[in-house]
């Protein structure tokens, strides 16, 4: 029997937060099974315009129950849905998972189905939802938040992350890279990356610049130094030296640091909590030099963002 992913949208939804339904419909040709049956609902059925004018054919919410619930978001903060929220909250309870795109966090959360957990939505807008509801702990830095089954994702092309994350959570991690290559995504982002991720703040021109940064991303446990990352891309080292700082504004070995920092920060935020292992991981190698390097990008050692983590769970704990 598929799994059925509910897809919920209103007036004036984002229409690019529809690409998630495509990493559905590519794991199941991946699988050469139908694993997956995505419909788009709404409250109460029939034709719904997005805020780009395009009208879709949607299913009523209350029809059947589903695997999961997907809502979708909009350009503006979504407003006004009591009934669709009562409706979701319902749907949730029969639901093996929830998730929200952008500011569909905000229907999630009306629906009282934040409360004590951790949440993200798109940037522009996670100030909003800190202030109108104060039980969420809203984590405005994430691509995407799984807390409890509760699944919640950063804005626009995010979709494609949280739906690779769920595909990744169902499949495993070699159906979710089959089908972000099929999808030429250039790169999938996990959970705890930055928004404002560091291979998207270089953008370098050059293919050759992507592909050495998206080599050292893979491989953060390597030397990676500048012989090797030019080797990769068949460049001298003193002509990928110099282009890449061109190209990017950083010199290569500024920049293999600043991808290490950003998977460290990332696993102490998913919960590790012991330095050497994750200074292993990240290639650093050694705490000590972790630590110099959080305290330059961060102004405080990596110990002291591991007990800020716990505080934040051990209080996300107490409103439990």
């Amino acid at each position: 029997m598929p799994k059925r992913i509910a897809f919920v949208v209103f007036p004036g939804f984002q229409i690019l937060d529809l690409a998630a339904m495509t990493v559905f419909e590519m794991a199941n040709l991946e699988l050469g099974e139908a694993y997956y049956q995505t419909e788009l609902v709404s409250l109460e059925g029939g034709m719904v315009a997005s805020s780009a004018g395009v009208r879709v054919e949607t299913l009523a919410m209350a029809r059947r129950p589903a695997d999961t619930v997907m809502v979708g978001g909009a350009l503006d903060v979504p407003g006004g849905m009591s009934e669709l929220t009562e409706q979701l909250r319902k749907a949730a309870a029969r639901a093996r998972r929830t998730a929200s795109i952008c500011t569909g966090a905000f229907l999630l959360a009306e629906a009282g189905l934040l409360d004590g957990r951790r949440a993200t939505t798109h940037w522009a807008h996670a100030l909003e939802l800190r202030a109108r509801h104060p039980l969420v702990q809203v984590d405005e830095d994430r691509i995407f938040v799984n807390d409890g089954g509760v699944w919640t994702s950063a804005g626009m092309t995010a979709c494609i992350d949280l739906a690779l994350a769920l595909v990744d959570a169902d499949l495993g991690a070699q159906t979710a890279r089959s089908v972000s290559r099929k999808m030429v995504v250039y790169h999938r982002r996990t959970g705890g990356q930055s928004q404002f991720s560091t291979l998207s703040e270089m953008e370098p021109a050059s293919d050759r610049i992507r592909d050495a940064l998206s080599f050292a991303k893979e491989h953060l446990r390597e030397p990676l130094t500048i012989e090797q990352l030019a080797a990769h891309v068949h460049w001298s080292p003193r002509h990928f030296s110099r282009a890449f700082q061109l190209q990017t504004g950083y010199s290569p070995a500024k920049a293999v640091e600043k991808l290490r920092l950003e998977a460290a920060k990332a696993l102490i935020e998913a919960g590790h909590n012991v330095i050497a292992a994750i200074a292993a991981d990240t290639g650093f190698g050694d705490e000590e030099r972790m630590r110099r390097a959080f305290l330059r990008a961060f102004g405080k050692p990596p110990q002291a963002m591991v007990r800020e983590v716990r505080a934040r769970h051990e209080a996300r704990e107490a409103l439990a």
